[in-house]
């Protein structure tokens, strides 16, 4: 029944969106074409709207990618033409339109960049303006009060299709975690939680959410990437910021960031920092049904991050430029756990987990680019070097019979990582078109090895003997190839692509007590074609739909069949015979133009064959303890629909609301049998600002999660309310943000297992809490962010250069 409801109200909302304009006929037609006023460039989705002498909206558009528009139905009368960018001064009109010239084409309009002065701006930016491009879409952050003083993963909540589970730090996008997270278009050696923790969000310009990616990008991923980027001034002379704030929950946690750039003559140096410490718990508990047998698990984990970003640009003239930057960043974890185990009314065991983690990660990137004569034509290489390391040693200590020792387990983990990274872009502009084509070589060498130990229990003192032991030199390198090709046809834009790719991969073990350990290797050869079909019939209604293939590959925990100890009660293998799945997504977006916002409606169907699936067994040692292992299943399918909006009832108030309705199947081997779950998930979110007065603004957004179900287990419904406020100080250079995050204390998961045993269970995350942050911004320079080809004047006379 539920499901009826929810679908009755999404063919609802749709029904309203599509309402029949005014039945008036107006013939009239205004056209032109929008450019930058110092470059040439063409504009794209500059913002155009119509007003009659009552200042009521007529109708409106948007720009293409050629900076072109052209606006009809409109009345033959007085017209009040405004022309809108962000970050360039308004342009206004005055148009008459009449039966002897019912279209006016005003040919090309040059804006003009607005230059300030920080010291006399009042911040005053919204989350953001979303941007629908033909292959993704953009988040611009801005000056999000929710996302002020937190990180890039508590970032990711707010952005709607995005759903992130606090208590593991699992990010789903479109219903499912298999989704590839990028930084500035490259990949990290660390988990997207552990990468995105280190990140603050004051960094971060924009999220990318790239559902199905054309053949440029990588195949990796099955719902899709999401691509943070991070923010780069280039405003004249020396700006910046620095924000310092604390968040109260149970613990105290202390923030703090700074970012800077220098722009003179033909360099721009820039960079930002962020630091970010304390401690977060979570409560937890957990009852057999099939016995008298309860845990509580406490989780502390008590962390210091550093993440630091410094690079410079030098413009060689206003066609070369050779870039170079550096990511540093630094994670030190204690991560203690304490579990407690009641047996018939008895405590039986009572342990403590200490494990201790030092993920430091160091990334450097050099970039070429060649602008040709021709705009929008030029070649790019790019190289780009990650290395981590990431030791962790995990201490098991079983407290209630110290004389017993054996639950008390010792593991310790070497792991080195790199990649290497380089690209060779070129583009060619066409008629009504664009070719693209490149080259990518990615190799990435890993080593990785696991000791684990267990005392012998005839006493303290006694030495250890080893339970397991491994060192793996896991390689994987893979050379592509791509070419897309987009055209604009009147109406309709289309755009199609093909990625070829070279997969090898080469895994040798050494040092392992597990005998006839045969190396694993793979080689592959793939293609994976991409296409998108866009319709634009009107000004107001776009549709579109598009096509990817899909892979993604087993990691290196999922094949290497060493065992390796959780807990006394865990034990995790992997499997060497494990093969890639590869999924074809499908989706279909509809958007619609209202004249105080906007509606997007949306739907997609993804196919996904050799499906990585977990295995659950009972250990035949020990009838307690759990084997988790990974196999690949026949195919799955899922799809969904989506609904977001961005409405503006007044001028001082913003709504975005959004909902998602997903199915899927999750599949699992448990026990040797093969177990379905026909997973429905709803999730709503809704965000409101309010503009109090022209210093003071307010935020209230609210999320929902509802039932989720998995093989293992069945999860309750959870809903988050979150307050914030922002009043501008010293004349706009400063502000004080005041944020309540959870304040109902709603996030609380509650579950019920009965596999591969009976039990029911709680998680309560230290998610409610209260954050005070303080921003000054400096510098006296143009705030203007451009393009890398963009130069000023006094630099384009008499400059030499390679071209």
């Amino acid at each position: 029944m539920e499901i009826k409801k929810i679908s009755f109200l999404f063919c609802f909302l749709f029904a309203i969106t599509v309402v029949s304009q005014n039945n008036k006929k107006n013939t009239g037609i205004i056209s032109g074409i929008i450019l930058d006023s110092k470059s040439n460039k063409k504009l794209a989705y500059a913002t155009i709207v119509c007003k009659d002498k009552h200042n009521t909206i007529l109708n409106g558009s948007v720009t293409n990618k050629k900076g072109e528009f052209k606006i009809t139905q409109l009345p033959l009368d007085s017209i009040f033409l405004n022309i809108q960018f962000i970050g360039y001064k308004s342009f206004d009109k005055k148009i008459l339109l009449s039966e002897k010239k019912p279209s006016f084409n005003l040919s090309k309009i040059y804006l003009q960049e607005i230059i300030v002065n920080l010291d006399e701006v009042v911040v005053d930016a919204e989350i953001s303006v979303t941007e629908q491009k033909i292959d993704r879409k953009v988040y611009n952050v801005g000056e999000d009060l929710n996302a002020t003083g937190s990180n890039s993963l508590e970032l990711l909540e707010n952005i709607p299709s995005i759903q992130v589970d606090f208590q593991n730090g699992t990010i789903n996008l479109r219903g499912n975690n298999n989704v590839r997270v990028l930084v500035d278009g490259k990949p990290s050696n660390l988990s997207s939680a552990q990468l995105l923790k280190q990140i603050p969000s004051s960094s971060v310009k924009s999220v990318e959410i790239i559902t199905n990616p054309s053949a440029k990008y990588n195949p990796e991923g099955m719902s899709g990437i999401i691509n943070i980027i991070l923010k780069k001034n280039t405003s004249i002379g020396f700006n910046g910021s620095v924000t310092l704030g604390v968040e109260q929950g149970i613990n105290t946690r202390p923030t703090g960031s700074f970012d800077f750039n220098y722009r003179v003559h033909k360099f721009n140096f820039y960079g930002n920092y962020g630091l970010d410490f304390g401690k977060f718990e979570t409560i937890s508990f957990l009852n057999r049904l099939d016995k008298d047998l309860k845990q509580d698990i406490n989780f502390l984990d008590n962390s210091t991050t550093n993440f630091a970003k410094i690079g410079v640009d030098f413009y060689i003239n206003p066609k070369n430029t050779l870039s170079f930057y550096t990511t540093q960043s630094n994670t030190n974890t204690d991560f203690f756990v304490d579990t407690k185990t009641v047996f018939d009314g008895n405590l039986i065991f009572d342990s403590e987990n200490l494990s201790i983690f030092k993920n430091r990660e160091t990334a450097y990137n050099l970039d070429y680019k060649l602008d040709f004569k021709e705009d929008g034509e030029y070649i790019e290489f790019e190289v780009n070097y990650t290395k981590t390391d990431n030791p962790q040693e995990d201490n098991i200590t079983e407290n209630l019979n110290r004389n017993n020792r054996e639950f008390n387990f010792t593991n310790t983990t070497v792991s080195d990582n790199s990649i290497f990274l380089a690209n060779l872009d070129y583009a060619k502009p066409l008629k009504n078109g664009v070719l693209e084509l490149g080259l990518e070589a990615r190799i990435q060498n890993v080593f990785n090895a696991v000791e684990t130990s267990q005392e012998i229990q005839t006493g303290a003192g006694q030495p250890s003997i080893r339970q397991g032991n491994s060192a793996l030199t896991y390689d994987r390198e893979i050379y592509s190839g791509y070419i897309n090709f987009s055209k604009e046809y009147k109406k309709i834009s289309w755009q199609v692509g093909l990625r070829f790719e070279q997969f090898a991969l080469d895994g040798k073990f050494s040092n392992t007590e597990q005998a006839n350990l045969e190396a694993i290797s793979d080689k592959i050869f793939s293609v994976y074609p991409s296409t998108y079909l866009t319709f634009t019939p009107s000004e107001k209604n776009q549709f579109q739909i598009g096509y990817s293939r899909r892979v993604d590959r087993p990691s290196i925990g999922q094949v290497t069949p060493i065992q390796e100890w959780n807990s006394p009660l865990s034990i995790s293998v992997g499997n060497r015979n494990l093969v890639p799945q590869f999924t074809n997504s499908f989706e279909l977006n509809y958007t619609r133009t209202l004249e105080k916002g906007s509606i997007n409606l949306g739907t997609f169907y993804r196919r996904t064959s050799n499906l990585i699936g977990r295995i659950f067994n009972v250990d035949a040692t020990n009838e307690d303890r759990q084997i988790i292992s990974y196999a690949n299943f026949d195919s799955a399918e899922s799809y969904g629909f989506e609904f977001s909006s961005s409405f503006k009832p007044f001028s001082w108030w913003t709504l975005r609301p959004s909902a998602n309705l997903y199915f899927q199947d999750n599949q699992g081997y448990i026990n040797n049998n093969l177990e379905v779950a026909n997973n429905t998930l709803f999730t709503a979110r809704v965000s409101n600002s309010f503009k109090a007065t022209s210093k003071l603004r307010f935020s209230l957004s609210a999320s929902y999660r509802g039932k989720n179900e998995t093989v293992l287990a069945k999860v309750d419904d959870y809903y988050l309310v979150n307050l914030s406020a922002r009043y501008s100080i010293l004349k706009g250079d400063g502000s004080i943000t005041l944020r309540g995050t959870d304040i109902f204390d709603g996030y609380k998961i509650n579950f019920l297992s009965t596999n591969p045993f009976e039990q029911n269970g709680q998680y309560t995350l230290e998610y409610s809490s209260i954050y005070l942050g303080f921003t000054y911004n400096f510098g006296k320079g143009k705030n203007r962010e451009r393009a890398r080809k963009y130069r000023e004047e006094n630099e384009t006379q008499g400059s030499g250069g390679v071209l």
